[in-house]
């Protein structure tokens, strides 16, 4: 019974210590998808903070750290700014996104326009630097 007892708490014991080495892991990577950035527009992205402080973003999201889901920098540095990345992070936001970030997943928001979309995309790439 004893023997029992002890195997099982070192086990529990290595899986901790395992969970532990891989959340410090998976939290210090972003994979970047190489290319080069473009200009952006600050009236665009002015206007995408202010419709991000009026969704529902930052119950998942803050912008440095991560909370529920990715912060908001960490999205930048994986997304060069070009149009083809605001128009991919536009459809996660209007559609949802599974897997990308790990869990738990992006809930949809079909009542933001594509055009929204995008220019909350653009306040988001902004932060590359910051």
């Amino acid at each position: 019974m004893i023997f029992c007892i002890l195997g099982v708490s070192c086990q529990q014991s290595k899986r901790n210590e395992i969970e532990n080495s891989m959340e410090k892991t998976s939290k210090d990577y972003i994979r970047a998808i190489p290319g080069n950035d473009g200009p952006l527009d600050l009236d665009l992205v002015k206007r995408g903070e202010v419709l991000i402080a009026y969704a529902d973003c930052y119950d998942c999201h803050r912008t440095e750290n991560r909370s529920k889901g990715p912060a908001f920098q960490d999205i930048a540095k994986r997304y060069p700014v070009q149009q083809v990345y605001m128009d991919h992070l536009a459809r996660k936001i209007i559609n949802g996104s599974t897997g990308a970030w790990g869990y738990p997943v992006m809930d949809p928001h079909p009542n933001v326009s594509m055009k929204e979309a995008q220019t909350m995309a653009s306040f988001i790439l902004s932060l590359k630097n910051k």
